[in-house]
This record gives C-alpha cells, structure tokens and sequence, in this order.
C-alpha cells in the first residue's frame, strides 16, 4: 500500500515552492509556521514543497521551537535567510549549527546596491568559504533592481555565475512597485540563462498564472517555468514576454502539462524553486489545473 509520504511529485513540482510563512505578507509566528510544515511532511504532496525559510534573527526562536516539540523523524531541512551582509554569514551558520534538529540545505543573502556589485559578491563569496559551508548546500544570492529592472546588475550576474551561486530575483512584495513587468523579468531570465546561471524568485509568485490583485499585477509560477522552458529552446525576449503576460489559465496550463519529464526538469534545473508564505494557495492552483493529481 502507498504511503501519502511515499508518493513521487513529478519533476515539474518536485521542491518547487521553499515555504515563507514567517515572511511578509503572512507573517506567521515561528512556532505556528513550524508547526504546519512538520504536519505538512506527512502529505501525500510533501514532495511539492522545499525548505523552511527562517530569518537568522529568529533562529534562537527556532531552536525553543524544536526543542519545545516531539523529536523530528528527519531533520528540519532549513533554509538559511541572512540578515546584515557578509559579515553576518559566519555567525548566523554557527548559530544554526547549534539546532541538531536542523540541517541547513541552503543560505540566502541579499546583495548591497553598492557601486561594485561584483566585488560585493566576491565578499559574500569569502564569507561564505571561511564559514566553511558544505559543497552541497545551495547559495542563492539576492540581487537589487533599480528602475524596475535588474539591468543594473549583470556583473553581479556574472560574477554569480563565476563562484557557482544562484541568482535570488524578488518578483513581488507588499507593494505595487515591488512586482517587476514582464520585459524587466523576461531580460534577466535570459541574462542568467546565458551566464548558465540557475535562480529562484522571491515574493509574489502565490499563484500559478498571471493575474491582478491587491492592486498590482502578479506573476504565475507557471508563466516563469514556460519563460524559462522557452528561452532554453531558443526563444527571444518578446516571446518570454509573451509567455509571462499571458493570463488564460486554461492555455498556460495546458502549456505546462504538455512538456514532458526531460523539459519540465531541465527548465527547473535553471528556475530551482519560489519562496512563498502560502503552500496552499500554489497547491490548489495546481490541482484546479490539472498540472499535479492529488
């Protein structure tokens, strides 16, 4: 008999959304949040579903959390969001490695709007060595956007692409000017493509195709997989524009569910995961499409 833990997500899915509930907008108390993820391992969707994004700051809350709480059948796997810059990297894992409930499987920083972004990154790469993180722990790299676009940073893009870290793009946030348009998006998926540069996005991908709500227009998860698919076909900038603006839910999805295996996990070899405070509201998307089968 299947178990639900048993259950296989197909490549598509497979870790696509990194769980933000402790983020804005949500917002959830640390503990509660925990709660419903460790709940959540035992769905049969588990699979959908990547890390738990915790704030360094809150990692002695954290560590009270699971110590508070039945032992874990398998480590917290803990998505590491440092706070502060460079030198707030080698305290923020030290304090992590004190929560033997936890194994860190990835650390997120934000990159300062500085004149020399690639130096910038080169610091963040230093830090990173000197706290001697595991080879197998992934680094994604948030990097700023002026004027509405990220034109301004494909040196940081660069030198990303020369230490071997992600690229962290923020597509949403509390407020309107935080969603990026579809060209500013559409550039820069073809910009880390082209430095073979894998990402993932940050803030306002909640739902699966492109919309309009609280009064900004979102992007669609899925819009962002069919982009990525088609620029590693060899499609050009107004194409990806094309495929990020559409908001016919019926032709997106069809779209997706027609790329096989090998697509759909070569597109989400280079686009690895979402950050979102809701799991909820992407699964049910999903089921309503079609694209996963409860």
């Amino acid at each position: 008999m299947t178990t639900p833990r048993s259950r296989t997500i197909p490549a598509l899915c497979a870790g696509l959304i990194d769980d933000a509930a402790v983020f804005p907008p949500a917002s959830e108390p640390l503990a509660a949040a925990l709660a419903v993820y460790l709940t959540r391992r035992e769905e049969w969707y588990a699979g959908l579903v990547g890390p738990f994004l915790c704030p360094d700051a809150t990692l002695p809350e954290l560590l009270a959390a699971l110590d508070d709480g039945p032992p874990p059948e398998e480590p917290l796997p803990l998505g590491l969001v440092v706070g502060g810059g460079a030198g707030a990297i080698e305290p923020a894992l030290r304090w992590a490695g004190r929560i033997d409930r936890a194994r860190v499987v990835s650390v997120e920083v934000t990159l300062r709007d500085e004149p020399d972004l690639a130096r910038n990154v080169a610091r963040m790469d230093r830090a990173l060595a000197a706290a001697e993180l595991p080879d197998e722990v992934a680094v994604a790299v948030e990097v700023p956007r002026n004027d509405g676009s990220w034109d301004g940073a494909l040196d940081a893009l660069d030198a990303l692409a020369e230490y071997g870290h992600r690229a962290k793009l923020r597509t949403g946030g509390v407020a309107a000017e935080a969603f990026p348009g579809e060209e500013a998006l559409a550039r820069v998926i073809l910009a880390c493509l082209d430095r073979e540069l894998p990402f993932k996005c940050t803030a306002g991908l909640r739902r699966a195709v492109r919309g309009s709500g609280g009064g900004a227009d979102h992007h669609g998860f899925l819009n962002v997989v069919l982009a990525t698919r088609l620029a590693l076909d060899g499609a050009d900038e107004p194409a990806l524009v094309e495929a990020l603006g559409d908001r016919d839910d019926d032709r997106v999805a069809g779209r997706v569910r027609a790329l096989d295996d090998r697509a759909a996990a070569s597109a989400r070899r280079w686009f690895n995961s979402f950050g979102s405070c809701s799991v909820s509201d992407p699964l049910a998307d999903l089921l309503r499409l079609r694209v996963l089968q409860d």
